[in-house]
């Protein structure tokens, strides 16, 4: 990995981190608190995509890339449905 890809890497997690930080100290109706959750998620879920490809090398692997990020979207998907659920009760 050139210092390029690292760069650009550790970039997009600051513009991510950024993302999901505004989301999570603005002011949001309670409306609309579900979709951000959701949206805070899946930033989250991008960052941790961002850190298996790039800093733990699984762009060079697509079959253990595509079997972590299942396995990820399976773990994001849980935890997105217990949010949901904690909020409606």
């Amino acid at each position: 990995m050139t210092m390029s890809d690292l760069i650009r890497a550790w970039a997009t997690l600051i513009a991510l981190s950024l993302g999901s930080t505004a989301l999570a100290v603005s002011a949001i109706p309670p409306a609309w608190q579900p979709a951000a959750g959701a949206a805070i998620l899946i930033l989250a879920w991008a960052k941790a995509r961002v850190i298996l490809a790039r800093y733990l090398g699984l762009a060079a692997a697509p079959f253990w890339a595509r079997g972590f990020g299942i396995a990820l979207g399976v773990f994001c998907v849980v935890l997105l449905v217990l949010y949901l659920i904690a909020i409606t009760l």
